[in-house]
């Protein structure tokens, strides 16, 4: 066996490659690219017959170069950046830090202490595509989430009437009318019919007339207003937002469509589909994350552990604590958190275990992570099953006892 430390960067790898007695064999620095990747494989040829007898560990799992290591039939250890802080701390306490040693620690690393760390999951090209469109997609909507933020914090300063005509910035109407009236003076001057063509034509069907006179005596109501100099530099600033806003609606909707398209036809759809709260969207994202490695999560626990689901137990001498995990994927754990939400709605037995989780006395989102884990759970054994969703034998009572799980 030969152990090979990878230090990445932006243009650049750092290889450090030792024996199995940690005797360095070669160490150099590599271009990014196929001229890096054909000189780590020359590199290993020299040591090395069997690519099954290459040990790498590198600090990311994804990207190109690390596609090109699995596709050689390396053993490839994705090494999270903070374990391998700790363990440089653990044999050097001066601080000081080099690609170079840190290529060379990579390496004793997975010399050492692989069996505490997992080699990259083999997911299908299918489940890297989803991921990639439901993480697109959930940028897009953090994007819009700033956009209108900083929209409804503009509106504040100069337009308070349309914060009461609108509840929702980034809805068609408020965007169609805040479109052809960025200012309060515009806004009062606006007729009913002005407003029922804006609305329209942004694609309301319904209610045209009984809306378009609901804004139109919000937005002659009297208010506070500022210099008109001030009013139209809001104005334009407004417009601005507003035209970025309806693009990333576009784009969001394209990129949903795109998305379903991807998800509804992964083999494993039709499980995650019949699941009580998971959606199109929700679903495609926890698939995503998650991926399809059927050996990846090797039991119920370690898929939740992953999620930031499960409870952290921190005991020493006589103190002992139950915590929620903060070091998590957040897209995941954010999706699973929809996810709980929208269950309680849909499924009688996880409504149950969410107030058996609040009488006793567990927060609200406390409650929701318990139930968010007991879906984990819940996933886990209908994939590894390959069964869909059964309610009464997935809350059956046996399961539904309150535990410090809602830590």
């Amino acid at each position: 066996m030969i152990f090979v430390g990878d230090d990445w960067a932006e243009d650049h790898h750092d290889i450090h490659v030792m024996d199995d007695n940690g005797t360095r064999l070669a160490s150099r620095r590599l271009p990014e690219g196929l001229p890096g990747i054909r000189g780590l494989h020359d590199i290993v040829a020299t040591h090395a017959q069997d690519p099954r007898q290459v040990v790498i560990g590198i600090e990311t799992d994804r990207g190109l170069w690390v596609n090109a290591l699995v596709a050689a039939g390396y053993q490839v250890y994705a090494v999270n950046p903070l374990a391998v802080a700790r363990y440089r701390d653990r044999h050097h306490v001066s601080g000081a830090k080099s690609d170079a040693g840190d290529a060379k620690l990579l390496a004793e690393l997975v010399r050492t202490d692989r069996h505490n760390h997992r080699p990259i999951a083999g997911d299908s090209a299918d489940a890297e595509a989803i991921k990639v469109l439901a993480r697109g997609h959930q940028n897009l909507i953090w994007t819009r989430n700033r956009h209108t933020n900083a929209l409804r914090s503009a509106l504040r300063e100069y337009y308070p009437a349309a914060l009461d005509a609108f509840d929702d910035l980034a809805d068609r109407d408020a965007l169609a009318v805040l479109g052809r009236a960025a200012t309060p003076a515009e806004g009062a001057r606006l007729s009913v019919a002005k407003i029922r063509s804006a609305l329209k034509a942004a694609g309301r069907q319904r209610n045209l007339d009984t809306r378009a006179l609901q804004i139109q005596e919000i937005l002659r109501s009297e208010q506070l207003t500022t210099a008109a100099s001030v009013s139209a530099a809001f104005a334009a600033t407004t417009r601005a937002t507003v035209s970025i806003i309806i693009e990333l609606n576009h784009q969001i909707s394209d990129l949903e469509a795109e998305l379903s398209t991807h998800f509804e036809t992964h083999p494993d759809a039709d499980i995650y589909r019949s699941l009580p709260g998971l959606g199109v969207v929700l679903g495609a994202r926890v698939l995503g994350e998650f991926g399809d490695d059927p050996t990846r999560y090797t039991t119920a626990k370690s898929r939740k552990n992953y999620a930031g689901t499960s409870p952290l137990t921190v005991a020493s001498g006589k103190k002992r604590a139950v915590l929620a995990r903060h070091v998590r994927n957040r897209r995941l754990y954010d999706a699973i958190d929809q996810w709980a939400f929208c269950a309680i709605t849909r499924s009688p037995g996880a409504r149950a275990y969410y107030d058996q989780h609040r009488a006793a006395e567990d927060l609200h989102h406390q409650a929701l992570r318990a139930v968010g884990n007991r879906l984990v759970g819940i996933l886990h054994g209908c994939l590894r099953h390959h069964t869909t969703y059964n309610e009464q034998l997935a809350w059956s009572p046996r399961h539904n006892t309150p535990t410090t799980n809602a830590a």
